[in-house]
């Protein structure tokens, strides 16, 4: 029987998800890659393309101080780590609740069955008598939340809505309730950093032997952050990603990085040092030396910028959170030396 249940539930998460894409894609319809159009706040059950459903609850994104452009990207984590596939939120006033559970017991789409169960459940008073109506007001029922990308784990969160009283905590034994850190994790999930493109000198072709400098705009590469929070209950995180180091890899083997690592460390407001003039005979603290042409092709190179995750959150919460990492690779022209024989 824990099979049906579980299938049931999955077809009724799967039934209120698309039936809120259906009722949300006019109203959705100018919002950008990352779901903005210009508001700084979004419901947390909103795919990438922007739709949401009508709740109670759900997480709200302030993504006014988060990385912007055409090239910014989500981070990957460097860990194994990833953020929440699903997590449980207030979501259904009790009014809410009934409006939603009665079209489907009256479908008749999940069994005679599970239909009785969930009467017991919300109706008869095992543990809620008529959808807890007398606390309205008081409380919220909750029920779990999908990232919509539908990622590994998704399903994971099979609890039936349940009742939290306004101020109490959800039951402990609920995995992935929402708190401060899980707050944090999601808004992880939010950050967009700018693009990696370093820049180079010499910049349109370098030389074999030739040290080239390599360095990130200062502009680009400064602390952003998202901070999602549950207005109903009052609960808020801020995840804030740094900088941390620029990894060279020069596309090649046939090349030198400096340092002799490839990785070149943050140090204040920058990662690596412009090139002047009155440089040329120094070594620089960010680059590579091909030792080798590219011919008539170019190398890859790649470059991958590892940035630190802190968050903070209601109540003095914080913590770190795994670094995250976002590369781009960029061609490079080596040329051989001409010399003039004479």
């Amino acid at each position: 029987m824990p099979a049906v249940r579980n299938s049931a539930r999955v077809i009724t998460v799967l039934t209120l998800v698309c039936c809120s894409v259906f009722a949300a894609q006019t109203a959705f319809a100018k919002r950008d890659k990352y779901g903005n159009n210009g508001d700084s706040q979004q419901s947390a059950n909103a795919g990438k393309d922007g739709t949401v459903s009508v709740t109670v609850g759900g997480v709200v994104f302030d993504r006014s101080k988060n990385g912007s452009g055409n090239s910014a990207g989500a981070l990957t984590s460097a860990t194994s780590w990833t953020p929440p596939p699903c997590w449980y939120a207030p979501k259904y006033t009790p009014e809410q609740l009934q409006k939603t559970m009665e079209p489907v017991w009256e479908a008749g789409s999940t069994g005679y069955e599970w239909d009785a169960k969930q009467r017991e459940r919300y109706v008869n008073g095992k543990p809620y008598k008529d959808f807890n109506k007398d606390k309205t007001g008081k409380g919220y029922f909750w029920d779990s939340f999908v990232d919509e990308d539908f990622p590994p784990g998704w399903d994971a969160c099979t609890e039936e809505p349940f009742w939290v009283d306004q101020g109490d905590p959800p039951p402990a034994d609920i995995q992935n309730a929402v708190t401060p850190e899980i707050l944090a994790e999601l808004a992880y999930a939010e950050i967009r950093v700018p693009s990696t493109k370093v820049t180079l000198a010499p910049a349109a072709a370098t030389k074999v032997n030739l040290p080239t400098w390599a360095w990130l705009d200062v502009a680009d590469f400064k602390p952003v952050s998202v901070t999602a929070s549950v207005p109903v209950i009052g609960i808020t995180a801020t995840a804030t990603a740094r900088p941390q180091s620029l990894r060279i890899e020069p596309g090649t083997k046939d090349a030198v990085t400096y340092p002799a690592s490839g990785v070149c460390e943050a140090e204040g407001d920058r990662i690596g040092e412009p090139y002047a003039k009155g440089k040329a005979d120094r070594t620089p603290p960010c680059g590579v030396r091909y030792l080798r042409s590219s011919g008539d092709g170019t190398y890859p190179l790649q470059a991958t910028v590892t940035w630190k995750i802190e968050w903070t959150g209601t109540g003095g919460a914080g913590g770190d959170l795994p670094d995250g990492t976002f590369g781009a690779t960029q061609d490079v022209v080596v040329q051989e030396i001409q010399a003039v024989n004479r």
